[in-house]
This record gives C-alpha cells, sequence and structure tokens, in this order.
C-alpha cells in the first residue's frame, strides 16, 4: 500500500471513531493529501433560534475538516490536535445541505496551517457561510493520542 493510502485510511478510520462527527451525521466526502471535504445535511438538533445551523456546530464540522487535512500528511506515528483556529461567520448557515472543506497551507513536521470553508447548499446553489483559519499540532509519543 502506498504511504499515501495508508494515511488515508489512517484519516478514515480516525473519523469513524469520532462521537462529534457521528453526532452531526456527517461524512467525508472528498479525501485526498492534504484536503478533506465533511458533509452533513440540516437537523432540527443543529439549529440555533432562527433554524441556521449553529455556529458552533460548523465550526466543528470545519475544525474536523483542517484537521483530517493536516492528519493526512502526518507521519504515521503521529496524532492531531488543534492549538488554535480562528472562524469568521460569512452568511447565515441556511441550506438542506452543508460541505466543509479543509485544505492545508503550510505543512510542517510539528506544526500544520490549514484553512477552511463552509459551504451552505440551498437548492442547489453552494453560499459560502464560514472560513477557518486552523494551526495544528502532530503529537508524537504520547499515550492515547499518536495514530489517531
Amino acid at each position: 500500500m502506498a504511504a499515501d493510502e495508508a494515511a488515508l485510511d489512517r484519516v478514515r478510520e480516525s473519523f469513524a471513531q469520532q462521537g462529534a462527527m457521528g453526532t452531526l451525521g456527517a461524512q467525508l466526502t472528498h479525501l485526498a493529501p492534504g484536503e478533506v471535504d465533511i458533509s452533513f445535511d440540516w437537523a432540527p438538533g443543529l439549529t440555533q433560534q432562527h433554524g441556521f445551523i449553529h455556529a458552533g456546530m460548523l465550526s466543528a464540522a470545519l475544525d474536523s475538516a483542517c484537521g483530517y487535512a493536516g492528519f493526512s500528511l502526518m507521519q504515521e506515528d503521529a496524532g492531531v490536535l488543534t492549538i488554535e483556529f480562528k472562524t469568521n461567520l460569512l452568511a447565515p448557515a441556511k441550506g438542506q445541505r452543508f460541505r466543509c472543506e479543509g485544505r492545508v497551507l503550510k505543512p510542517g513536521r510539528t506544526i500544520v496551517v490549514a484553512e477552511g470553508r463552509a459551504y451552505a447548499i440551498d437548492n442547489g446553489a453552494e453560499k459560502l457561510a464560514a472560513t477557518m483559519h486552523c494551526t495544528l499540532m502532530a503529537v508524537q509519543g504520547r499515550s492515547g493520542i499518536a495514530g489517531k
């Protein structure tokens, strides 16, 4: 198995263990080295008081998309943790489906910088709802974190 494919398998396995993404009903819809898309459907339990997807829910999906994009480029024994993110909410998250993409801007041995974009899909049209700037850390040699 190629190194890239093994890394992508690690992303799939880790994603399957994530309870938060399970709560969102999220799925990996694009996976390539340094690139991850996570998509989920609108559901009443994910909304704020006006019926839009809650910013915390959208931020969680963006964080995971950025984190897994970075994880896909990390060494086999590394785990990934977010150390900082900033989210800009650009428009209400109104739609039937949402796509959050994470893309690595700068891979590093210890620190990875990624960006995310969240799109609300409403009647087939995509609208940019939020962006994220995310800093990740590759964690090695730490019990319970490595390789996840």
